[in-house]
């Protein structure tokens, strides 16, 4: 079992008006937050690990290969590893990303 809390973690500042929190992970698991301000956007890309989203606040226009969909609080998407895609803060807010296996490229 491992605790992690908050208060132990650190943000780190990613692209313009994103920063990213490594909460919690092992080497099959990896729990992420990722803080968006409007406007800013997670660049198309891709990686091998499976990937979920779950929207904690505010709104998001999410690309999943070549599908792009609205998303708000509440509402969550399934990534399959190695497809392109990317996001749009269209309203100032939260992500909670889950990644398998972790991101060693985040630690």
């Amino acid at each position: 079992m491992k605790f992690m809390m908050h208060s132990e973690t650190t943000a780190q500042d990613m692209a313009q008006g994103v920063q990213r929190r490594v909460l919690v992970h092992n080497e099959d698991l990896m729990m992420v937050e990722v803080h968006f301000e409007k406007g800013a956007i997670g660049a198309l890309h891709s990686h091998p690990h499976q990937q979920m989203s779950y929207i904690l606040s505010g709104s998001f226009e999410f690309e999943n290969d070549g599908e792009k969909r609205l998303l708000g609080k509440g509402d969550s998407v399934l990534l399959a590893g190695g497809v392109l895609h990317g996001v749009l803060c269209t309203e100032e807010g939260t992500v909670l990303d889950v990644f398998n296996p972790e991101r060693k490229d985040f630690l």
